[in-house]
């Protein structure tokens, strides 16, 4: 192992005792800093106990006796970038399942995507990329490829739909891959959808061949520039119950970031509980049925 500051690791071979492991308001600020700088993230003031509660098992794990020295590990310790994958997954919520948003996938199939393919086809085009860009395990991509598969491709045999799905999480990205769900995930999904695209094995469901082909998956750090710059040329994204993690200036810096992924044309839909409002004029809203969503002109 290399030492960058042999002080600030003493704490290397110490194990932890998590009765005494509590997170200080200095550290915490200090954590929630650490955090924003690398993934845009805040947590809130009212928030420390949730980070202290999610942080405390990977304490554990690496032997280390407080949050300051899981601090030090984060920013000094030659596995540092190895470790943001579990701070990642420990911080971040995957809370989602199947046909979550039925309003925005709607509005997809019947108005946005006829919209798009009559642009391409004027343009000799025959390809739309959808970037599913907040996927989790995998729910919402899968929702829009089995919408896709049963409203688009009967009238458009010959368009070819490229979706990706990204997610800061590595384990939420690994769960995706797999395709393979439980009861609580499929809650919502119509039965002749269950039927078609799922093969049921008790409680458990798995993904039908037909719509897992459709996806790829892969991690993607909204926050980070070089990230963002492999997702260009997107014709719809759907980022939906992300920004409501994020303070206005993160909030500012993603928006401008999904903007410079569209093509012109292309739509933007987030979630519920989130507005585009102080943050970005960019976009031009468009009303549909029971939803909206933004339009890149």
């Amino acid at each position: 192992m290399s030492i960058v500051n042999s002080a600030a690791y003493s704490f290397l071979n110490s194990e932890v005792h998590t009765s005494d492991t509590y997170l200080s308001v200095e550290t915490f600020e200090n954590l929630r800093k650490h955090i924003y700088d690398q993934c845009g993230i805040y947590f809130q003031d009212n928030k420390k106990y949730l980070l202290e509660a999610r942080l405390s098992k990977r304490i554990s794990h690496l032997r280390l006796n407080s949050f300051e020295a899981y601090l030090n590990y984060l920013k000094y310790n030659v596995n540092k970038e190895n470790e943001k994958k579990y701070l990642f997954d420990a911080i971040t919520i995957n809370e989602t399942y199947f046909f979550r948003n039925q309003p925005q996938l709607d509005a997809l199939v019947t108005k946005v995507i006829p919209e798009i393919i009559e642009q391409k086809q004027k343009a000799g085009k025959n390809r739309i990329r959808i970037w599913s860009a907040a996927s989790s395990s995998g729910e919402e991509a899968y929702s829009i490829a089995i919408s896709i598969l049963d409203f688009i491709k009967i009238k458009y045999p010959d368009f070819e739909f490229e979706i990706t799905g990204t997610d800061i999480s590595h384990a939420a990205i690994e769960a995706a891959k797999n395709g393979i769900y439980k009861d609580y995930a499929v809650r919502s999904t119509p039965a002749h959808y269950l039927k078609k695209y799922f093969k049921a094995k008790g409680n458990v469901y798995h993904i039908d061949p037909s719509v897992k082909q459709m996806v790829q998956f892969r991690f993607l750090n909204l926050y980070d520039d070089s990230d963002m710059k492999t997702m260009m040329g997107i014709d719809i994204i759907f980022c939906a119950n992300v920004l409501i993690y994020f303070d206005i200036n993160s909030k500012i810096k993603v928006v401008s970031s999904l903007y410079n992924s569209l093509n012109r044309g292309g739509y933007l839909f987030i979630g519920y509980s989130e507005t585009l409002h102080s943050v970005s004029k960019a976009f031009r809203l468009v009303s549909f049925s029971k939803t909206i969503g933004y339009r890149k002109e």
